[in-house]
């Protein structure tokens, strides 16, 4: 008998069960109305396994996730080596999503989870599989394993536990060694939300340079030994320093400038170190009064940069 959908864009017309045994698959011949108002008579075959659920659990201070490695007969049988790198996951079976992956997790990795996170859901084959997936992060610590996990044997589990750096985790993505879609959606969600890179800041650092010099080249050069002093212990903690003197005089040697203060040096000199400042994500300002400097302070404001006055500002926000 034909069914009729309630928005009229498809009509079902026949359905025959394939094959009912692993799971259902079906094939229907139905019509569907085109966009130009034509009814279109379509076949498809459907393979139902039920919805599901995936989590990924992460250690945001140890900036490592579990995943799990387990045979895959169809990409075996697509020429893989059918081992597959992923997040723990399983069929609802008439249990909430929330139910089900804490037992699923459990059952894999040997960790008990109390509160897990859904971060969104998805069809994960839509062209042919009915299933929508349910993704789930829920933070993870060592105290947190109850048991070796691997899976249920009678269910022909055999499960590896694998705990992996995140960056690690990543690079598997990008090499091929983590190739599960499931997986890669919910690293990627990671490393974005969760885990995200951790790198150190471009630092402007700002001080006098003309600045009480009367254009003395020792002092002007000691001025910039002065903020050369805390390079060191900026690249040590991670962080980038740059200095404007350092990109700027080299250009304004090669725009033709003779000598400190002629018209290409006020030209070029404060407008190189502005355009730098784009490039950087904060200022370190020391020394006593600079024009200059201050300049690149108001400048780093307007653009929403932090502006740091020690060493040791920066270090507290790392």
């Amino acid at each position: 008998m034909r069914q009729e959908n309630p928005i009229e864009r498809v009509r079902i017309e026949r359905v025959e069960t394939l094959s009912d045994d692993w799971y259902v698959l079906k094939k229907t011949t139905f019509d569907y109305l085109r966009r130009d108002g034509q009814w279109q008579t379509q076949t498809r075959e459907t393979y139902d396994r039920g919805d599901g659920a995936t989590i990924l659990l992460y250690n945001r201070e140890r900036r490592t996730v579990i995943l799990i490695r387990q045979f895959r007969f169809p990409t075996w049988r697509d020429g893989h080596d059918g081992f597959l790198i992923e997040a723990a996951a399983g069929l609802l079976e008439q249990a909430s999503p929330e139910q089900r992956i804490r037992a699923e997790v459990e059952e894999e990795t040997g960790y008990k989870v109390g509160k897990v996170h859904k971060v969104f859901e998805a069809f994960m084959s839509p062209g042919s599989v009915t299933e929508r997936l349910h993704f789930f992060v829920a933070q993870y610590d060592p105290a947190s394993r109850v048991s070796d996990g691997g899976g249920l044997a009678h269910e022909g589990e055999d499960i590896e536990v694998l705990e992996l750096p995140i960056a690690h985790a990543m690079t598997m993505v990008q090499d091929g060694r983590i190739c599960d879609g499931k997986t890669i959606m919910l690293l990627q969600h990671a490393q974005l939300h969760l885990l995200p890179r951790q790198r150190g800041l471009q630092i402007l650092i700002a001080g006098p340079y003309r600045s009480g010099t009367g254009d003395d080249p020792l002092l002007m050069a000691a001025n910039v030994a002065a903020m050369e002093a805390l390079c060191l212990p900026l690249y040590l903690a991670g962080h980038l320093p740059v200095l404007g003197e350092w990109l700027a005089l080299p250009m304004l040697a090669l725009a033709g400038s003779q000598a400190v203060g002629d018209a290409v040096y006020e030209q070029l000199f404060h407008a190189h170190a502005t355009r730098l400042l784009g490039h950087c994500d904060a200022v370190l300002r020391i020394g006593g009064a600079s024009g200059g400097a201050d300049l690149m302070v108001e400048v780093a404001r307007k653009l929403g940069l932090p502006v740091y006055y020690s060493l040791e500002e920066v270090a507290k926000t790392e």
